[in-house]
């Protein structure tokens, strides 16, 4: 017979291991992750010597139950320079098996910007840049981190 005392603490273990397999079950077998692509981008008013940036994020739900989401996260880095960086959390729910767009504010980072700039000087084929946005939405506490990452080129000339 056990003891009174490796009872007391194995008892809060066996609520502990309870509580997270309930949590668990919240999570639907066959999902997948949501999908976010840049629909667009344009200059704000500037507080100073730094750009700011709106940037719309059209993000698709393939799931059959709502995407709730607290928080958003994001950099978007042009020829492996992060050049734009942004938080939300006044985010829309996307319904299941909808889309909805996220507006978010972004800054430049001044430095990076600036090794960009110096790197496209030397590139031999400044026209096509290559870009990469991460993005991390966050549906809560009990539900895990969605990670986005896109990767694409641009060009910069005219009517491509």
């Amino acid at each position: 017979m056990p003891e009174p005392r490796s009872f007391s603490l194995l008892l809060p273990a066996l609520i502990l291991a309870l509580v997270f397999s309930g949590g668990c079950t919240g999570l639907q077998s066959g999902y997948e992750t949501p999908i976010a692509n840049v629909s667009s981008f344009k200059a704000l008013p500037g507080d100073g010597m730094v750009p700011r940036f709106e940037i719309g994020l059209h993000i698709v739900n393939p799931n059959r139950t709502p995407l709730e989401l607290e928080g958003v996260a994001y950099t978007i880095s042009i020829e492996g320079h992060k050049i734009l960086t942004g938080v939300s959390n006044d985010l829309p729910v996307i319904e299941a098996y909808g889309d909805g767009i996220v507006m978010l504010r972004g800054n430049v980072s001044l430095f990076n910007s600036i090794a960009f700039f110096t790197s496209l000087a030397r590139k031999k084929d400044p026209d096509v840049l290559s870009y990469r946005l991460e993005v991390k939405l966050d549906t809560g506490a009990l539900r895990p981190v969605i990670r986005i990452n896109e990767t694409g080129t641009f060009s910069l000339a005219s009517g491509q």
